[in-house]
């Protein structure tokens, strides 16, 4: 059994940010936007948190900085990224890591909660859930929140009727901020991450128990914004709207 040091995984862990940041330069914006809106919608200064498809951990990171009585449980299922995300915040009481599948119908009570969840939080993360699998990601989440619960969803989100022109000057102006903020000296991108994580010899097992598992993914399969807020007002929120938007980088929220 693998045994990562809290050092071992810090490394790790700013060497992801890096890699993130390479796809949205601008994700600490959209970091303190969802907290933000955590911030003005919990309606109490120790909300409980799910963070759906957490990762390593760095937005549920950045949250209790900002809301430090806040209790987040922090969900995933890739056994590499939990491990590194539970190496690094060994002992932090009000955060837990638990691995569950958000495609398998059951997730939610397997939680055990003991009290319902003010606000749920997602980012650059359910998007690699299929059409119908989200249904049951979106439904389950909906029976654990109180009424009046938030969930905000910060990703890339596509129209099916982008025009084509705006579309191409869009990516553009991500091109130009990824320029501004790495220069010449571009991270890692995704791919070589996770080569350069199975060369290392302490997360090696690790690597090959995610390969052995249903949890790696390969690009978008709901990336359109019709299709999370059809499921979101299926699954019971009253309310789906953006709340933050940089071209098609958006914060989606659901009241509950």
């Amino acid at each position: 059994m693998t045994t990562l040091t809290r050092d071992v995984a810090d490394r790790w862990i700013t060497r992801w940010d890096r890699q993130q940041e390479g796809y949205l330069p601008d994700r600490e914006e959209r970091f303190t936007a969802i907290i933000d809106a955590v911030e003005a919608g919990a309606g109490r200064p120790d909300p409980l948190v799910l963070d759906l498809g957490c990762g390593p951990g760095s937005l549920s990171d950045r949250l209790l900085e900002r809301l430090p009585q806040a209790t987040v449980i922090a969900i995933d299922a890739d056994p590499l990224l939990l491990s590194l995300g539970k190496a690094l915040h060994e002992g932090r009481g009000n955060l837990s890591f638990v691995d569950l599948d958000l495609r398998v119908p059951g997730w939610a009570a397997r939680l055990r909660l003991d009290r319902q969840v003010d606000v749920a939080v997602s980012t650059t993360a359910l998007h690699w859930i299929s059409g119908s699998e989200l249904r049951v990601t979106y439904g389950e989440l909906a029976t654990v929140m109180r009424s009046g619960g938030v969930f905000l969803n910060g990703d890339n989100f596509y129209v099916e009727d982008a025009a084509p022109s705006i579309h191409a000057l869009d990516r553009a102006l991500g091109a130009r901020a990824k320029e501004r903020r790495f220069g010449g000296n571009p991270p890692e991108e995704w791919g070589q991450w996770w080569d350069a994580v199975a060369a290392d010899p302490v997360l090696g097992e690790l690597k090959d128990e995610r390969d052995d598992s249903a949890v790696a993914h390969h690009g978008s399969e709901s990336g359109l914004l019709s299709t999370h807020i059809e499921v979101l007002r299926e699954a019971g929120f009253a309310e789906v709207g953006t709340l933050w938007q940089r071209g098609d980088n958006r914060l989606l929220c659901g009241v509950r």
